[in-house]
């Protein structure tokens, strides 16, 4: 999205990568001046896509961009309120899949009555609008929320990396030897 809205161009996200950038301008963006329909709001699961969001909103830029006379590329003047929307159907989607997780969890006994912990990392976990929805969300059904700090949230190898170093101070499946250990960087 943040791609599609060249926020790169935008003067307060150049030197953002692009979910900073959509997270920034959201802050002082409308949410309510748009409504993105959910994504998978028939399946009772607990997947994720954003594939049918992702087409909604390019959608909708089309037709501001057309509404404004603008082409693509170009900055649209409610492109705060395009990063708000678009901001909060994220975090709506993403909590209410996390909380039919937690409750399958739950109903299964996959979870211990007490204590239950939801975490959350990568990239995801940066999103402060995002991170504090799953804290009510984890507020609210007794559970506690684990993230590692934001600045830690960047990138999935730090993330991996992240959950190496809490398995080890846990002594949890940590290889005490690399012997015989196959990688390919990339």
């Amino acid at each position: 999205v943040a791609r599609r809205l060249s926020l790169k161009k935008h003067p307060e996200c150049q030197s953002m990568a692009g979910g900073k950038a959509i997270e920034h301008l959201a802050q002082t963006g409308n949410q309510g001046l748009l409504t993105f329909r959910l994504p998978m709001q028939q399946y009772r699961n607990c997947d994720f896509s954003f594939s049918g969001l992702q087409n909604l909103v390019n959608n909708a830029i089309v037709q501001k961009e057309k509404e404004e006379g603008i082409q693509e590329g170009e900055i649209l003047s409610c492109v705060k309120d395009v990063a708000a929307a678009v901001q909060h159907a994220v975090a709506v989607h993403i909590i209410q899949r996390t909380y039919r997780a937690m409750l399958f969890c739950i109903k299964n006994s996959i979870l211990p009555s007490k204590n239950a912990t939801l975490v959350v990392s990568g990239g995801v976990a940066s999103n402060q609008y995002i991170r504090k929805g799953l804290q009510n969300l984890a507020d609210a059904n007794d559970f506690a929320l684990l993230c590692p700090p934001p600045r830690l949230c960047t990138d999935n190898g730090v993330m991996i990396a992240w959950n190496g170093i809490e398995r080890l101070r846990a002594g949890l499946g940590v290889l005490h030897s690399a012997a015989g250990i196959r990688y390919e960087p990339r």
